[in-house]
C-alpha cells in the first residue's frame, strides 16, 4: 500500500473511532469539584502540559527510526510547551501560585498496561496517549462554558488542539497495526481508563475521578 493510501486509511480510522475511544463520559461530580477548586485544576493542568511535551520527546528517543513519528511528535512537543506557557500566563493573571502536587493515579495506572516487548509496546503507548489526549479534550469541552471568561477562552482553544493530538497518536497506530489489533487493545486499555476517570479518587487532578 502506498504511503498516501496508508495515510488516508489511518485518517479514516481516526475519524471513525473519535466518538467511541472514550468508553464513558466524565461524571458531573468531577466537573463540579474542578469548578470549586480552580487553583488546583490550573496547577495540575500546567503540570500535564509539561508531561505531554516530555512524553512526546521520550517517544522520539524511543523510536528514532520512525522519522514521520519523530517529526509529528517534535511539533506536538512544541505545541504542548506553548500551552504550558499559556497556562502559566493565565495563572499569573489570576494570581494562582504554583505549588507542588503529588501526581494522580491516572497516567501511572494506564502505563501499567503497556506491554514491555516490541512491537506491542509501541501500539500500547500510542493507545494510552490517544486516550489521555481524548480525555483532556472532553474535559476542556465540559469545563469551558462554566469557567471565567479568560479560562473559557483558553480551554476552548485547547479543546481543538487536544482533538488533533488524539488523532496523531491513533494515526500512527493505524500506520503499523491492523484495525482488529488496535480495537482489541483499545478495548482493554479504554476499560481501565474509564475506571480511572469515573470512579472516586483521593484527590482532584485534571485526569482524576471525582474526589471521594
Amino acid at each position: 500500500m502506498s504511503r498516501a493510501r496508508e495515510a488516508a486509511a489511518a485518517a479514516r480510522y481516526a475519524r471513525a473511532t473519535e466518538g467511541s475511544i472514550l468508553r464513558a463520559a466524565t461524571p458531573r461530580a468531577w466537573v463540579d469539584a474542578a469548578l470549586d477548586d480552580l487553583p488546583t485544576l490550573l496547577v495540575d493542568h500546567s503540570n500535564c502540559e509539561k508531561k505531554a511535551a516530555s512524553t512526546a520527546l521520550a517517544l522520539i528517543f524511543a523510536y528514532p527510526e520512525d522519522r514521520p513519528l519523530n517529526v509529528a511528535l517534535s511539533r506536538l512537543a512544541r505545541e504542548e510547551l506553548k500551552h504550558f506557557e499559556q497556562v502559566e500566563r493565565l495563572m499569573k493573571k489570576l494570581d494562582v501560585p504554583h505549588r507542588r502536587l503529588q501526581p494522580g493515579r491516572y497516567a501511572a495506572e494506564l502505563r501499567k498496561l503497556v506491554r514491555t516487548h516490541e512491537p506491542k509496546r509501541k501500539l500500547d503507548l500510542m493507545i494510552v496517549h490517544a486516550l489521555i489526549e481524548a480525555r483532556s479534550c472532553e474535559r476542556f469541552r465540559l469545563l469551558a462554558p462554566e469557567l471565567p471568561v479568560d479560562v473559557r477562552d483558553l480551554y476552548g482553544q485547547l479543546e481543538r488542539s487536544e482533538a488533533r493530538h488524539f488523532e496523531i497518536y491513533l494515526d500512527f497506530a493505524a500506520r503499523e497495526y491492523g484495525a482488529e489489533e488496535i480495537t482489541a487493545r483499545l478495548d482493554v486499555i479504554a476499560a481501565r481508563e474509564t475506571e480511572l476517570a469515573t470512579l472516586p479518587d483521593g484527590e482532584l487532578r485534571f485526569h482524576s475521578g471525582p474526589p471521594a
